[in-house]
């Protein structure tokens, strides 16, 4: 007598998906299929009209520099920013609203801007040539007609003609507000990502744009609510080029509150937001090196060495950085506090030397205009003095860590690959071990790319955390 198979009731049975409630499988309209290398064949027709005013905005761009027409103008200013900015917007909507949700790598291993190829080459060579502009020769970017462009804005926000700054911080922002349209496209399946990407163009919007701009119109002191010491080492510098000074000598009520503020949320305001929500509250929420590593800098995070050696490197320079700025901060309040009686004449060549070293070269040059060969944390991983205490506070007692269930890791690698900060997630996931890594920013992208939910970003004691995962 035949015995029927043991397994025969689930061999024979035919799941239907439809049926069952699933609805048809997601299918791609021919027109916004991608090829292998990741372009589109056909394209959508609002991302070709997005492109066309990208294409007009830079045309009208190099007639304003070249003959000096419009300039100056509202309609001049339009054409060269707005244009732009509006182009790129479409550009990056149209792109990916008819994509299957979810975060794909899109061709970034075989694109040549995105793999180190020449286009990579060519825009870190770009980038780095705008901030050594910017920096050593901003003469060359206002004798260009780039600044006078801008004009119309700068008045209507500082009521003051604009300088090179006003136009870095111009940019900056729109950078930040296109790119973070292409960030909630790309990530728009997942709320966490949403709320923090709108949360960077909040703040680089707001507070590092318009309210500095707006206290300039007042003839109030330019100051920035989302930076602070070390980071904005000038806020607890003392002499003229310190905050200190500007607050009590030249600005007045405004300027002390300023000052308080400042001084609130370096040694009260961090600690304790670190507490609960580790460093990813500043890095991925305000700050705004952070929010333009978000956005412009997201095609470029998978480009992070994940070596032990630069882990090393790492720890070794952004410890470096932050014990030199301490140094500095005490030597001048002391060689102030003595009348000049310490440093002496030295005092401008200390400030001038962190300045071009730590705050230009750094910061500015190789944080930015390395995105396209280091990948995108390249200051906040390496140099930052603020990411290094944030680091210090999550590391010891912050309540914030990403767990893990490594029973449930497939050893895929997508959480290592698209970690900005060079962590190996992956080890860790294998061994069962809480992610507390004193570089993480806490992006949680590593979660979101993991296909098994091995990752979760939490807030709780350590304590029960522990016991959580380790029963």
């Amino acid at each position: 007598m035949a015995t029927k198979h043991p397994f025969a009731e689930y061999i024979e049975y035919e799941f239907k998906e439809e049926e069952a409630g699933f609805g048809v499988p997601y299918l791609v309209p021919d027109s916004q299929r991608t090829h292998k290398d990741g372009s589109a064949p056909g394209g959508d027709p609002i991302e070709r009209v997005g492109a066309g005013l990208v294409v007009i905005g830079v045309v009208a761009l190099l007639v304003q520099l070249v003959s000096g027409a419009m300039v100056g103008s509202w309609v001049g200013f339009s054409l060269s920013f707005g244009f732009p900015a509006l182009g790129a917007s479409l550009y990056f909507w149209a792109k990916y609203r008819h994509t299957a949700p979810g975060i794909k790598n899109d061709g970034l291993f075989f694109k040549g801007s995105t793999a180190r190829g020449t286009i990579g080459w060519m825009v870190g060579v770009g980038l780095t040539t705008f901030y050594c502009l910017l920096y050593w020769y901003p003469e060359v970017l206002r004798d260009s007609g780039l600044v006078a462009i801008t004009d119309p804005i700068a008045i209507a926000l500082t009521g003051r003609p604009g300088d090179h700054w006003f136009v870095y911080g111009l940019l900056y922002t729109l950078c930040v507000g296109v790119f973070g349209i292409r960030m909630l496209m790309r990530y728009r399946h997942n709320r966490y990502h949403i709320v923090r990407t709108i949360s960077v163009m909040f703040f680089q919007m707001a507070f590092g744009f318009l309210i500095p701009s707006l206290l300039k119109l007042i003839e109030e002191p330019e100051f920035y609510f989302t930076t602070f010491w070390p980071l904005n080492r000038y806020y607890l510098l003392p002499g003229e080029n310190g905050m200190a000074w500007t607050a009590t000598e030249a600005a007045g009520q405004v300027g002390v509150y300023m000052l308080l503020f400042a001084g609130a949320m370096t040694f009260l305001g961090t600690p304790i937001l670190t507490y609960f929500y580790g460093k990813r509250w500043y890095c991925s929420w305000v700050c705004g090196c952070g929010g333009l590593a978000e956005t412009l800098g997201d095609p470029y995070r998978h480009l992070s060495d994940k070596s032990t050696k630069a882990w090393k490197l790492e720890r070794f320079l952004i410890y470096f950085v932050l014990a030199f700025i301490i140094l500095v901060t005490a030597a001048l309040w002391i060689n102030h506090t003595r009348g000049g009686d310490v440093l002496g004449g030295y005092t401008y060549q200390v400030q001038k030397a962190y300045g071009f070293w730590i705050g230009s070269m750094f910061a500015g040059v190789a944080g930015v205009g390395f995105y396209p060969i280091f990948g995108s944390r390249v200051w906040c991983r390496f140099g930052c003095p603020q990411a290094a205490i944030l680091g210090i506070l999550q590391r010891v007692f912050s309540r914030f860590r990403i767990t893990t269930n490594g029973g449930q890791c497939i050893s895929c690698g997508n959480c290592s690959t698209y970690c900005e900060m060079g962590i190996d997630v992956r080890a860790y996931a294998q061994r069962g071990e809480n992610i507390v890594r004193a570089s993480c920013v806490g992006c949680g992208v590593c979660a979101a790319v993991c296909p098994r939910g091995v990752l979760k970003l939490e807030n709780g004691s350590s304590v029960l955390l522990e016991e959580r995962y380790t029963s």
